[in-house]
């Protein structure tokens, strides 16, 4: 017998989208059939005529973080735990958040800190990338050839510190990223960068410092298009010439980081993008409204020109995935600082997410379920070494399962969501609403009400499959 079933809904399968059944044991996928062809199951669940996807995976969040900047109090993000709640109300099912790792830890040291806070304080499934930070010590590259055999496939590496004065230095030099990009290569993980040019970013800041203009409106001339071009591409030449070597270059902002992207994919490389829903429904104008640091993340909102081409490398072009890079915080922070020097990064966006994008993607760009699926959800879980175990409705696949309402008219209020005390997308009407969210066959959020527990979440290993570092697969 079944454990569950989900039965009479519209399913986006890797096959194509058609009415089926699923049926789930032990946690996993064991049946998908035809409408009506299931065993019995100990519960069934009714899709009526909403949308079966797979649940959604946000690569890109960040928990528990201490943001520092000169002058401001700390800000310190909030944890897996509210976060994670958030994420299975807005049909995510999986987090890949960042391990730091600092020079006085080993990686290992540093992992195991991270994960003593993870630990059953996390109500889905999550994974890590590993965070280089600075020159790296030499024992570092031995050290991080290890911790990717055990499963953390993906490594960040920064090209910039992004604000003077944080406190920490983030930027890697670009021959210590070379020699990082060979040890990712060897040991088959990819590289997630964070590409911005240092020194047009700190020369920009203090030109307009100099010039009087630190209003955080002028965000956009600081972290530019130009820096974004010349980063990618510096970083994305370092890469086309170490043997097996695969990027992610996260929060695409800009055209000109498309570009270097379809150009080296063009020439047949391992290269992916992700972008931020901030970028694709904001843009620097956004700065000038009340409270608009509550827009702002890093690298800065850009300009429309760029909107467009972010959204045209969506429709199967440079940009795989659309993240959040979540940083969730009290609207008291979010606003605390008003300069170019001081803005809080990140912001509240887990749990609308997956709403957002199929009201922006199928209902007003015409794309299909399975292009939306992709996403959200099916590319990320390729790129970092997920799929098919994540990001599929398949047999085998962990019963990760959202049924999605559509057709709707609901205006998201902040009141209503589960992050914080503020969203940037309050006032946004939407189309589609996850309804029901399943975790590994554990019904977890049904109508409105939350089912989870903190010991529900599993850490997740990593490994990613040659087809993805060998050229670009998605």
């Amino acid at each position: 017998m079944l454990d569950l079933a989900i039965t009479g809904g519209t399913c986006v399968l890797p096959s194509g989208t058609q009415a089926a059944d699923i049926g789930v044991k032990d946690g996993r996928i064991v049946l998908v059939g035809g409408p009506g062809t299931l065993p019995p199951s100990v519960r069934t669940v009714s899709a009526g005529n909403r949308l079966v996807i797979p649940g959604g995976i946000d690569p890109h969040i960040h928990c528990g973080l201490e943001w520092k900047v000169s002058g401001q109090p700390v800000v310190h993000t909030d944890p897996a735990a509210q976060v994670s709640r958030a994420a299975l109300h807005g049909g995510t099912t999986t987090l890949i958040d960042f391990v730091q790792c600092t020079h006085e830890r080993t990686i290992q040291q540093s992992i195991e800190r991270w994960q003593a806070t993870w630990k059953d304080a996390c109500h889905c499934d999550y994974g890590f990338h590993l965070m280089l930070v600075g020159a790296a010590p030499t024992a570092h590259f031995g050290q991080l050839a290890d911790a990717i055999q055990d499963g953390h496939a993906s490594v960040k590496i920064f090209t910039t510190d992004i604000i003077p004065g944080m406190g920490s230095q983030l930027m890697m030099p670009h021959g210590h990223i070379w020699e990082a990009l060979k040890v990712v290569a060897a040991e088959g993980g990819i590289a997630c960068i964070h590409a911005e040019d240092n020194d047009i970013v700190m020369f920009m800041y203090d030109k307009l410092m100099r010039e009087n203009r630190v209003n955080f409106e002028h965000l956009a001339e600081v972290h530019n298009t130009l820096s974004e071009e010349l980063s990618f591409n510096r970083v994305i030449r370092l890469a086309e010439n170490v043997e097996g070597a695969a990027l992610y270059m996260v929060h695409v902002s800009a055209a000109t980081g498309v570009a270097a992207l379809e150009a080296s994919r063009a020439r047949g490389f391992p290269m992916y993008g992700e972008t931020l829903h901030q970028y694709l429904m904001y843009n620097a104008e956004d700065y000038k409204k009340p409270g608009g640091q509550m827009y702002h993340t890093y690298p800065s909102l850009k300009y429309p020109e760029d909107q467009k081409r972010l959204w045209e490398a969506t429709n199967r072009g440079a940009i795989q995935a659309i993240a959040t890079d979540e940083l969730c915080c009290p609207l008291r922070a979010k606003l605390q600082g008003s300069r170019i020097d001081d803005v809080t990064g990140g912001n509240a966006g887990v749990e609308p997410r997956v709403g957002l994008m199929y009201t922006q993607m199928v209902t007003r760009r015409g794309y299909s379920p399975a292009h939306f699926v992709d996403m959200i959800s099916s590319n990320a879980a390729r790129i970092l070494g997920l799929y098919p175990r994540k990001g599929a409705l398949a047999v085998g696949s962990d019963a990760d399962i959202v049924l999605l309402e559509t057709g709707l008219s609901k205006t998201i209020r902040a009141a209503d969501l589960h992050e914080t005390d503020y969203s940037p997308w309050d006032g946004h009407v939407v189309t589609a609403w996850p309804t029901v969210t399943i975790l590994r066959g554990k019904v977890v959020v049904e109508d409105g009400a939350f089912h989870g527990d903190l010991r529900d979440g599993q850490f997740l290993k990593r490994r990613v499959a040659d087809d993805i570092r060998s050229r670009p697969a998605v």
